[in-house]
């Protein structure tokens, strides 16, 4: 397999493809990912979130928008509001901003009615209020599907696409294994990965000092405050999209339901170092 490593979106990638990519497939997937980027970053002033949190407007919808913002709904719903992309300016308000500046300034909840105050349809985006809409809790997810659909467009029949440890795998079984939260250099388990995702996330990847204990980026978005139950979960589905979306919820109550409700199967760990998984779930758990 042909390995193209690059950086975007502030993560390293990994592709791998049985034949090697031309240099217009490079430009290709370049382009794709920046397209995506200019739309959807917060840490971009020239975003098109950005913008719209300087001055709320309707705006013609951007590609992804209707996908994420409706499986954004039904993790919101499934969560009871825990998870939901207005939760950007709780994020800036712990240190989590543009510049990285990680300077903790308390607890700040996200809109409660963030449906009323966003709406999105075909045709149009808008935003109502002043708000910083934030899809990290899919928005890598759904970049590595679009990634992989364009690879199978140009005729890569087999392929890995690999953003950060977010996966996608057309092709034959490969080996992951589930990195231990407080411990990078052990594993908790080990997944098989065939023509499926998947996709983790942990409190220990993006963490940093608070005024009232350590914080990090999976913010309960009632309440402004960093989840403190679960420490990493992992989860496989079909889509990166969905695995991502069921990675975060599962940080919360709902989460389980709401991967049973999609298909998904997952394993997690609990700050108290319990493991847990999904019934039926194929992954692979130490004891």
């Amino acid at each position: 397999m042909d390995v193209w490593r690059f950086e975007a979106i502030g993560t390293v990638w990994e592709i791998e493809t049985a034949r090697p990519l031309t240099a217009g497939e490079r430009e290709a997937i370049g382009e794709t990912v920046e397209d995506f980027d200019h739309i959807w970053s917060r840490f971009r002033d020239d975003s098109l979130v950005t913008a719209l949190a300087a001055e709320p407007q309707e705006v013609p919808t951007p590609p992804d928008a209707v996908a994420m913002l409706d499986l954004y709904r039904a993790l919101s719903d499934a969560t009871g509001g825990a998870v939901q992309p207005l939760v950007g300016d709780s994020l800036v308000a712990r240190g989590y901003d543009a510049g990285y500046s990680l300077q903790d300034h308390g607890a700040r909840p996200a809109p409660r009615d963030w449906t009323e105050l966003l709406a999105w349809d075909d045709g149009a985006l808008e935003l109502f209020a002043p708000a910083l809409v934030d899809v990290g809790a899919i928005g890598k997810g759904r970049l590595v599907d679009v990634v992989h659909d364009l690879l199978g467009a140009l005729g890569h029949v087999e392929h890995l696409v690999d953003a950060g440890g977010d996966l996608r795998r057309r092709g034959g079984p490969v080996r992951v294994g589930l990195e231990h939260p407080f411990d990078a250099t052990r594993a908790i388990g080990v997944a098989v990965v065939t023509d499926a995702a998947l996709c983790g996330s942990a409190v220990n990847r993006r963490a940093w000092p608070g005024l009232h204990g350590g914080l990090h980026h999976v913010l309960d978005a009632r309440t402004g405050e960093p989840v403190r139950t679960i420490a990493a979960t992992w989860a496989i589905a079909g889509e990166a999209m969905l695995a991502d979306a069921a990675a975060t919820a599962l940080f919360f109550d709902g989460g389980a339901e709401f991967a049973a409700q999609f298909g998904v199967e997952w394993v997690r760990m609990t700050t108290a170092g319990v493991v847990e998984w999904s019934a039926g779930s194929r992954m692979e758990v130490f004891a």
